[in-house]
């Protein structure tokens, strides 16, 4: 794997999602630094693609209600446990799972293994609500796939928070997971 500054040159071969990724961050005027690699299914495989962005890769996990009317983006470190009940409490919602993977490309246009805050731009009715790990917000860059699951892309977090998200339209609502 390899570090480049930006978009890659050629995009012959790449899905439209991920090039429109691209083409976003562009059009804002947003650096970012990616690598390509094999479809990361492990552990392992995420820790080698942190050591080559420099950053680490959030865990994102794509919920809903019991009712499926209230979808939500949860970034949050790799090494936390996610505990359903400790957020739920403080969003308000009785109950989270895991959305269907049809709601993930309805409003993201993402498949599984790809899910991103990347993903926001393609939800133009803003029906995600997005929860961000406070902890993920201290860090100076945030990794993340440009919606696809063969590259990963760092970018600076104020980048994301200042620019990315008011283009958007979303808001970032800050939860704290203890991980314990």
């Amino acid at each position: 794997m390899q570090l480049y500054v930006g978009r890659p040159e050629d995009t012959t071969g790449r899905e439209e999602r991920e090039v429109r990724v691209y083409n976003y961050l562009d059009n804002l005027g947003i650096s970012y630094f990616r690598t390509d690699h094999e479809r990361a299914d492990t552990m392992e495989a995420c820790l080698e693609i942190d050591k080559v962005l420099e950053a680490m890769v959030c865990k994102n996990l794509f919920l809903c209600n019991r009712q499926k009317t209230q979808f939500y983006l949860l970034m949050m470190p790799g090494d936390k446990p996610f505990k359903t009940k400790e957020l739920s409490s403080q969003i308000g919602s009785a109950r989270l799972s895991f959305a269907p993977e049809e709601a993930m490309l309805t409003y993201l246009d993402i498949k599984p293994g790809a899910v991103s805050v990347m993903g926001l731009m393609n939800d133009t009715e803003n029906k995600i609500h997005l929860l961000i790990d406070e902890d993920v917000l201290k860090d100076e860059y945030i990794g993340c796939h440009p919606c696809v699951c063969t590259s990963s892309m760092k970018i600076k977090t104020e980048d994301i928070v200042n620019r990315f998200l008011p283009a958007t339209g979303h808001e970032v609502v800050t939860v704290r997971l203890k991980g314990e």
